[in-house]
């Protein structure tokens, strides 16, 4: 019996050549995302810059992107306002409040629009959808929350835009496409409620889209500026939001001053704006990395399945 002995080694796996047209296709790709990059990133490193820079310099524009003359005195004024640490805190309860209503609220309507046992879940997301296409205005909406007597009160700003239609559309989708009905079966055979099963089963499982509601009504209460400023009156319950307009405004108007005063105060002005904008940014952005992984996988699941 003969035995073939072969000499030499296996060639390792050889890379598979790219074409030209995909070589230019990728290089494109990462221009176009390096120029996408440049854009969202400049501006971010513009305003940093400006926080920190003397305020002559801001105001002359000498600031491109990095500082120039460092100098933290648009913190210190902002910080020295006791409104900041107010509206701080109105803006911080605001949030919390609001998205946790807002989070019930939108998981209490979704899930049950997503079990097709539900009799005239049509009807209704059909009704919810024609108010996400067309509103009452201003003016009726101003007067429903006047006849509810809620004007100049926290409530103006935490029931009135409680659900946003489009995160019940994707709160239904993620629910019908991650909870089957075998598990609702096995669960009502054990004797489990539907409210039971909602709160043990349905949202340990719906952390993704969980996440994607939280993040998104935090941000939109932590930004909202126009509510508060139509329905609110008194300073002591406003967000921070319009505290930092007010205190800007304030910096902005001169009043009866010298010249070389009132340009020193509207260099300040210029320099605070800056300054406002990373202080009323940084809790978002410091939220979003811890979120970010759910954020992504429940915006997909609840958008692409079902």
């Amino acid at each position: 019996m003969a035995v073939i002995q072969t000499t030499g080694s296996i060639s390792p796996r050889r890379k598979i050549r790219e074409s030209a047209g995909d070589r230019v296709f990728l290089s494109i790709t990462y221009v176009l995302l390096s120029l996408i990059l440049v854009a969202v990133l400049y501006p971010l490193i513009y305003i940093v810059s400006s926080s920190i820079s003397s305020p002559q310099a801001v105001a002359s524009g000498k600031v491109w992107l990095w500082p120039v003359d460092i100098s933290f005195a648009g913190y210190k004024t902002v910080f020295s306002n006791d409104q900041i640490l107010v509206g701080y805190g109105n803006s911080l309860f605001y949030t919390c409040c609001g998205t946790l209503i807002s989070v019930i609220l939108t998981v209490a309507i979704a899930y049950p629009l997503s079990k097709k046992t539900f009799f005239g879940r049509n009807v209704l997301m059909m009704f919810i959808t024609f108010t996400f296409l067309f509103s009452g205005g201003l003016i009726p909406t101003y007067l429903v929350v006047k006849g509810l007597h809620l004007i100049d009160t926290r409530w103006a700003l935490l029931l009135p835009n409680a659900i946003f239609v489009f995160q019940v559309i994707i709160a239904r989708t993620f629910f019908k496409a991650s909870i089957p009905e075998e598990l609702n079966d096995a669960a009502e055979i054990d004797g489990c409620s539907d409210i039971r099963f909602l709160l043990s089963v349905v949202i340990p499982l719906s952390k993704p889209i969980l996440a994607v509601l939280t993040l998104v009504y935090a941000v939109a209460q932590w930004n909202a500026f126009f509510d508060a400023l139509i329905y609110l009156k008194s300073q002591h319950l406003y967000p921070l939001q319009l505290t930092l307009r007010s205190i800007l405004i304030q910096n902005f108007s001169g009043g009866n001053m010298d010249a070389s005063e009132q340009v020193k105060r509207q260099e300040l002005a210029y320099l605070m704006k800056y300054s406002l904008i990373v202080v009323a940014s940084l809790p978002v952005l410091i939220l979003y990395p811890f979120i970010q992984r759910y954020f992504v996988q429940g915006m997909l699941i609840g958008s692409i399945k079902g």
